[in-house]
């Protein structure tokens, strides 16, 4: 049986910060009346751009990590390239918002393309190697 450990436990730790990313939409559609769109509120615009920029960034990360893993990619480093992605993304999130500061949002975005760039690379050198 092929089992995807790494890929398993990051996806789950990304799987519920994504649902928590909802909920926080959500509340934020409750607070500002806001159904559909972002009714021209910045919160809104903030609270639906840190959703939706998490959806863009995590699925190739998690592919990517997967074909790894499948591929005999070193545990520790896939461990240490997903620890950096997650860790990334957390600080993408708490960098978000009008007044947010953007030094957490700068260092997030860094590390989530550190982590895509690393596992494209290493990807490729597991494939030539």
């Amino acid at each position: 049986m092929i089992t995807l450990p790494v890929t398993l436990i990051t996806a789950c730790i990304l799987g519920l910060l994504f649902i928590w990313l909802c909920i926080y939409v959500i509340n934020g559609r409750v607070k500002n009346e806001a159904l559909i769109g972002d009714a021209g509120n910045t919160d809104m615009l903030f609270r639906i751009r840190t959703h939706a920029n998490f959806t863009e960034y995590v699925p190739i990360f998690l592919i990517l990590l997967a074909l790894l893993e499948l591929h005999g990619g070193n545990r520790i480093a896939l461990i240490v390239i997903a620890a950096v992605f997650v860790i990334a993304r957390v600080l993408h999130i708490l960098g978000m918002g009008e007044d947010a500061n953007l030094k957490p949002r700068q260092i997030g975005i860094v590390g989530s393309f550190t982590g895509i760039i690393a596992s494209s690379l290493y990807g490729l050198y597991l494939v030539i190697a």
